[in-house]
């Protein structure tokens, strides 16, 4: 099978590629290398990589050709990213991702999968979260993430193309380097092992679900292989853990004491976590099987060896 992987040399791309490349699909990644590390696909020599961007139409349309499936994980990425400069974020997510359909449109693609966000949802009024909870995102990220999520679901409506979006909540894995822009696990991973001060937003009791990268490539893979079918789905863990204790976990871990200091609530965060992913059970298989604390380890390594190599 013939595949495109948008944002293919990113954190959770790169995991996917690697899964697609073993079990024998032609993989083209498709990266503009602004998020995403070209040595996170290096040993992946069967992958036809062209460093371009989701927004250049003439390029999509000459890279189209007979692709099967597409999954869509380019993106601008971050609430705070995407306060600092909506009209990037905007033009990157929504208007990226329209042009992508569009082309999947007229070179007749049959399959997408779309990465979209919890942070469409907004403050969460009832936990579990399931997929008809109402949607009030508060960031620009997550307004264009539900704006690329319903685009995507009208093209489906419209066009024979299944299109199945991804709603993830907090990915975390290997690939996933420093990230000042919020993404929790590898800020606390990175500067405890460096020995710098960790800080913990607001009163460290917020909820956060988890859910480790390669579920979540499995969860792509899975989606991609069921004929007929298109929808929004939750990919998440199913389990939540408080800020507090996430550190608890990585300071037992890792074995290092941190200093610990609080700081002021961030603008767009949500105060708790928690989904619901019985119906990614029931409509494709999914099923995590990585746990946190299994996750943490094969993270916290992961991390060493690449701060050895920055060293």
């Amino acid at each position: 099978m013939k595949v495109l992987v948008t944002g293919g040399a990113g954190f959770i791309g790169s995991n996917l590629v690697k899964a697609l490349c073993k079990q024998g699909d032609r993989v083209i990644v498709l990266d503009n290398l602004v998020s995403g590390y070209k040595n996170n696909i290096h040993s992946l020599h069967e992958i036809d990589f062209i460093k371009g961007d989701i927004r250049d139409i003439s390029l999509l349309d000459s890279i189209m050709h007979k692709v099967d499936v597409i999954y869509h994980l380019a993106a601008s990425v971050g609430s705070k990213r995407s306060i600092e400069n909506p009209i990037l974020d905007a033009d990157v997510n929504a208007m990226g991702t329209l042009q992508l359909l569009e082309s999947a449109r007229k070179h007749q693609v049959k399959k997408m999968v779309v990465t979209s966000s919890a942070g469409i949802f907004g403050e969460l009024k009832t936990l579990p979260i399931r997929e008809d909870h109402s949607v009030e995102p508060c960031t620009p990220y997550a307004c264009s993430k539900l704006y690329a999520e319903k685009i995507s679901l009208v093209y489906a409506d419209l066009y024979d193309l299944d299109v199945v979006c991804l709603r993830y909540f907090n990915v975390y894995g290997p690939h996933q380097r420093f990230d000042a822009y919020g993404n929790v696990i590898p800020i606390f991973v990175f500067n405890l092992l460096q020995g710098e001060k960790l800080f913990i937003y607001g009163d460290g009791e917020q909820t956060r679900d988890f859910v480790n990268v390669y579920d979540v490539v499995q969860a792509n893979i899975k989606a991609s292989q069921v004929d007929g079918l298109s929808g929004a789905f939750n990919i998440a863990s199913g389990t939540s853990i408080t800020i507090n204790d996430l550190v608890s976990e990585l300071i037992h871990i890792s074995g290092v004491k941190p200093n610990i200091e609080n700081a002021p609530m961030r603008l767009g965060d949500v105060r708790h976590s928690l989904a619901d992913i019985t119906a990614a059970k029931k409509a494709f298989g999914y099923s995590p099987t990585v746990s946190l604390k299994d996750g943490l380890k094969e993270y916290i390594s992961w991390v060493k060896e690449e701060l050895k190599e920055i060293a």
